[in-house]
């Protein structure tokens, strides 16, 4: 339809009317922002995937703490109904 490049001048025209001048460059930042941040994350998803045994051992811990804790309340619950009802 349009000839080679074209499309881009269209589609600069039609971002500069729907934006304005003045929050064109703001928009161009954000995008570039944008864009970096996905890039940046999904290098680092390919680095964490060898970190992933390491978290899982971690939550193992972190569920007996959380188990030790539960039967610590539990007691301390019993306890202070034991002392409300004497």
């Amino acid at each position: 339809m349009f000839p080679k490049g074209m499309e881009w001048i269209v589609i600069l025209i039609v971002a500069l009317l729907i934006f304005g001048p003045k929050n064109l460059p703001k928009l161009g930042k954000s995008l570039g922002s944008t864009v970096k941040n996905i890039r940046e994350g999904m290098e680092s998803d390919e680095d964490s995937k060898d970190d992933e045994p390491v978290v899982a051992e971690e939550d193992a811990d972190d569920d007996a703490e959380i188990r030790e804790l539960e039967a610590k309340l539990a007691a301390a619950k019993k306890k202070k109904e034991d002392g409300d009802a004497e």
